[in-house]
């Protein structure tokens, strides 16, 4: 279980091919603290540590998560968000992320607000019901709060400090990126649907 809020930045070091599986080398500061085993969310999709070695590790993502997330567009020099999973005596600053992307969607448009930026997303009409105005919502590991809300898009606003220590910005229109919608809404939405049928 994460937050959304981010620790770090990692680089994409290293990318090789294991079947359908990728397997990725990644350097971040925060590696030499990870353990074998351990969760951990880069760019929002909850990978498990396999080898820790001094500033890097390595995790392997599954065909099914290839599928699913940006993560086969991952190449070497590639920036992508880190988070270490929550701690229960933490304070919930961002809110419950499971590192289990839904979909991904794409930027379509980024503006300078002088002081702040908005970015518009287009995503799967499918998904439509789990956006809602001022709700959260999980893009690329960063808890992020939506609004515009449309059938196939919203827009986010982000502050200078979200900017300067995420990977947003890196981020350049037509880009991909992770979306996680909010749990609870998931369950909400399951519920209703088991009770109208």
């Amino acid at each position: 279980m994460f937050t959304g809020i981010v620790e770090g930045l990692g680089i994409i070091k290293e990318v090789a091919a294991s079947g359908t599986n990728k397997t990725f080398w990644i350097e971040t500061p925060l590696s030499s603290a990870f353990k074998i085993d351990q969760s951990i969310a880069h760019d929002g999709v909850c990978l498990t540590v396999e080898d820790v070695q001094e500033n890097i590790h390595k995790v392997t993502a599954v065909e099914e998560t290839l599928k699913k997330t940006s993560l086969g567009q991952w190449k070497p020099g590639f920036h992508i968000n880190i988070e270490r999973s929550l701690l229960l005596s933490s304070r919930l600053d961002g809110h419950f992320v499971q590192g289990h992307v839904d979909t991904v969607a794409t930027c379509k448009k980024i503006k300078d607000r002088t002081g702040s930026f908005e970015v518009e997303f287009e995503f799967s009409k499918k998904f439509a019901v789990l956006v809602i105005e001022k709700g959260s919502i999980c893009i690329n590991g960063i808890s992020l709060t939506a609004f515009d809300v449309k059938k196939t898009s919203f827009r986010i606003t982000i502050i200078p400090y979200t900017f300067e220590h995420t990977t947003l910005q890196f981020l350049k229109k037509g880009d991909l990126v992770n979306l996680e919608f909010d749990m609870i809404g998931k369950y909400i939405l399951r519920q209703s649907q088991l009770l109208n049928k």
